[in-house]
């Protein structure tokens, strides 16, 4: 099978005669949207084989399981939102080669509310290696001294059950109105969810869901957090177990200069100890940077403690690169419709998330398609638009589209959320760290209980 990511379309030509774009208005044999669903059929398929009659002829004495699922991913990618186009998809408009199926809108619910969560968290990780896989000629260069770049966080899905009738009078502020959270690992050089995880909690730590996620990254990873995540244990566990990590120093953080690399004015590089003046201190040496642009100072700090391994703008380059996640969630919650859930069943609120995940998976691997193959960063290709238009643009070829006009259309656009302002600063004008510097002293957490303990 040919998959969307294999296909070579051909490119839109302007006439000469007219001045348009010929191809614009053509049926394709294989537009875009076309082929994501013949994508996600395969998927579907090769999870579990379905029986149905070819022709369509009768009435089915049950729906498909994975009829049902196919159809949840259809719904989401063309941008529907309820648990009632589902239903009319399956009654009128019949999904497929599938027949119709003459049930009723009740039945649907049913079968989503017994249908469990299993089915869809196995076609997200089925479709993620695939996709990891055919998205390794498109992997941004990033920190090569990593076997991975990573970014972790954790978002509350606070807008979700809101929308639900029931809810409506709570007031704002309502524990119940929380839909609890979602915490992930996200590949930032494939642009793709490496590990989610739904937690019911919706007030629940970051760095009590931190040891889980780690799980699910391998060593020798750079990290990228936020200060959610700040925690001297965290940082010692990570520098111990063999990971890289980049974040932001902390507001009022006490520290203790144990090294300075370089220093002029406001810009400074060099190694601290944390904690030096408060009754805990971490065991590793970090590496501090600071340095002002404008009105704006930035301080991170980092295990990387070697400026020629990882300078001063590389480290604020990476660390605007967290940033992905964020942007990722974003597209779940508010481009694919998670902030309006379908149901208040717990069930069927995890099949929804999986299904989204799934979804929003497949436009990362087309945003960063297309990035590559226009040789741009892949925030430059608006993800916003990939959404909204790839349904309405089923009849042209979108990639080549994108890649060929993405300019002129404003589906290519510079970004300037990772051209950061940094400090040149000549390697050598660092001073070299001196051999008998401890790298390493005994750590005290004072008497608290850590999260991460």
């Amino acid at each position: 099978m040919r998959y969307w990511l294999d296909a070579q379309p051909s490119v839109p030509t302007k006439s000469k005669e007219t001045g348009r774009i010929q191809g614009m208005n053509e049926k394709k044999e294989t537009p875009t949207l076309d082929e994501i669903e013949k994508f996600i059929r395969e998927m579907v398929e090769r999870l579990e084989p379905i029986h149905r009659d070819p022709f369509g002829r009768g009435r089915p004495r049950i729906l498909p399981a994975m009829c049902l699922w196919a159809s949840v991913l259809v719904c989401i990618l063309r941008g529907w939102s309820s648990q009632l186009d589902i239903w009319r998809l399956l009654r009128e408009k019949r999904l497929w080669d599938y027949p119709r199926f003459a049930i009723s809108d009740q039945a649907v619910y049913k079968r989503l509310g017994e249908g469990g969560e299993r089915a869809l968290k196995s076609l997200f990780e089925q479709v993620s290696r695939i996709l990891e896989e055919r998205l390794q000629p498109y992997a941004q260069n990033l920190a090569s001294f990593a076997s991975e770049v990573v970014a972790i966080d954790a978002t509350t899905l606070d807008k979700v059950l809101r929308h639900l009738p029931m809810l409506r009078a709570k007031e704002k502020g309502d524990p119940t109105l929380l839909g609890g959270r979602l915490a992930g690992v996200y590949d930032i050089r494939l642009q793709q969810w490496r590990y989610v995880e739904y937690i019911e909690s919706p007030t629940e730590n970051e760095r009590v869901t931190a040891p889980s996620l780690l799980d699910h990254i391998q060593r020798g990873a750079l990290i990228l957090m936020d200060r959610g995540f700040y925690s001297f244990p965290w940082f010692d566990q990570l520098t111990q177990e063999g990971y890289y990590w980049i974040t932001r120093l902390t507001n009022n953080a006490s520290y203790k200069i144990v090294h300075t690399y370089y220093r002029d004015g406001e810009t400074f590089d060099g190694l601290i100890q944390l904690g030096a003046y408060r009754a805990d201190h971490a065991r590793f040496i970090v590496r501090l940077v600071t340095f002002r642009v404008g009105k704006t100072s930035f301080q991170y700090i980092t295990n990387v403690i070697s400026p020629r391994m990882l300078c001063l703008h590389d480290i604020a380059v990476l660390y605007a690169r967290r940033w992905d996640i964020e942007m990722a969630f974003k597209l779940i919650k508010c481009e694919l419709g998670l902030h309006l859930f379908w149901s208040g069943k717990s069930v069927v609120i995890l099949q929804q998330i999986w299904a989204v995940l799934l979804i929003s998976q497949i436009f990362h691997a087309l945003q960063l398609e297309i990035a590559g193959k226009a040789g741009v960063d892949p925030f430059d290709v608006s993800l916003t638009l990939l959404v909204s238009h790839i349904p309405a643009w089923n009849d042209v070829d979108f990639i080549t589209l994108a890649v060929e006009r993405g300019r002129d259309i404003g589906f290519i656009r510079p970004s300037r959320r990772i051209r950061i302002q940094t400090p040149v600063i000549d390697l050598h004008d660092y001073l070299p760290l001196p051999p008998d510097i401890p790298l390493a002293l005994p750590p005290r957490y004072a008497h608290r209980r850590s999260d991460l303990d």
